[in-house]
């Protein structure tokens, strides 16, 4: 059986490629508007994995400029009114459809208002993109199933593409154009022995540091609506307090030890959690010897977490399928969630 979920993961290469050859110029221009402007403050404006690609791109912007980004909950202005501050802001939204009520208010919100709004969005004429300033296309192609993949994946690229040419990031603008290969190796990469582990959980965590939060938020969604296995993500650094009490003998943990300053610092909770009794799967590059998982490598460390969660999608989908479970179709989810 080839779902619809693995047909379109596995084109994120190709969908990559065409959003690297598009926009330039309107990529370059805002940048230019940002570094001539710069915004007194940054706020983004997503659910779901929109909001795990807004975190990526808030992880680049702050450590990479200083710019503090907050992830604004939109009931704010949706339910209670509050008077959010509009002036020099920049807001960003990320969106695959473009039609959530709760995204398209607060953007047009902040609009009216004279902020600098942008939206990266996968439907160029969706709502969304009329309600901002700066459209950014995703270029990922329609999507069929509901749990999103390629979507995501050019999200991120959308999100590393802006961060990289506001900030005029030299080692992110090239590693970008190496980008689609780096994909297309990602998925060769074997991930199958997680699978009879995975296959009979009913509970899991999902570790990452740094960049790698964001797509182990991701990860531990797809787990919830692709499986079925209530999967909670934590940075390394937080599941070392609280959440270590869920911590017992033979408890599944998918950990993202990709390269860069929290590496060894994940490699060592791998062990350590091996030394309480938890069943560890440690995703790791192939120069670490204590892998479980190869995570393929891109050009520049910023950018691994994109190939990283290329790799997993691959392996939630067969865990998904494994279990007897139709990722195309998760049970209670529909494409697109109207809320306020």
């Amino acid at each position: 059986m080839t779902t619809k979920m693995y047909q379109e993961a596995s084109a994120s290469a190709t969908h990559v490629a065409i959003q690297l050859a598009a926009d330039a110029d309107r990529y370059e221009a805002l940048g230019v508007a940002l570094r001539a402007s710069p915004p007194t403050g940054v706020v983004t404006i997503a659910r779901g994995s929109s909001d795990h690609a807004a975190s990526y791109f808030a992880y680049l912007v702050m450590s990479r400029t200083g710019q503090l980004v907050t992830s604004m909950p939109m009931s704010l202005m949706t339910l209670y009114r509050a008077p959010v501050a509009h002036s020099r802001i920049l807001a960003v939204s990320v969106s695959q459809s473009g039609r959530s009520p709760d995204l398209v208010g607060p953007m047009q919100a902040f609009t009216d208002a004279g902020a600098t709004t942008v939206a990266l969005v996968n439907v160029e004429d969706s709502p969304l993109a009329e309600a901002v300033g700066w459209t950014l296309p995703l270029h990922a192609g329609p999507e069929k199933s509901v749990a999103a993949t390629k979507s995501y994946i050019c999200s991120l690229v959308a999100a590393a593409r802006l961060a990289a040419t506001w900030g005029q990031h030299a080692d992110l603008l090239q590693g970008l154009k190496t980008l689609p290969a780096a994909l297309t190796a990602a998925c060769t990469m074997d991930w199958s022995a997680a699978l009879p582990a995975l296959k009979d959980a009913d509970r899991l965590l999902v570790i990452g540091r740094g960049p790698g939060l964001a797509i182990a938020n991701e990860a531990a969604l797809k787990f919830k609506e692709t499986c079925g296995i209530q999967a909670e993500a934590f940075s390394g650094a937080e599941v070392q307090h609280g959440p270590m009490a869920l911590v017992d003998t033979g408890y599944p943990m998918l950990i993202f030890a990709l390269r860069g300053p929290a590496q060894a610092g994940s490699i060592q909770l791998a062990r350590d959690m091996r030394q309480r009794g938890a069943n560890v799967w440690l995703a790791a590059p192939g120069d670490v010897a204590e892998r479980d998982l190869t995570l393929a490598t891109t050009d520049a460390e910023d950018l691994d977490p994109i190939a990283a969660i290329q790799s997993f999608y691959l392996l939630v989908e067969a865990v998904a399928r494994a279990r007897g479970v139709n990722p195309d179709s998760p049970r209670h989810l529909s494409k697109v969630t109207s809320t306020l």
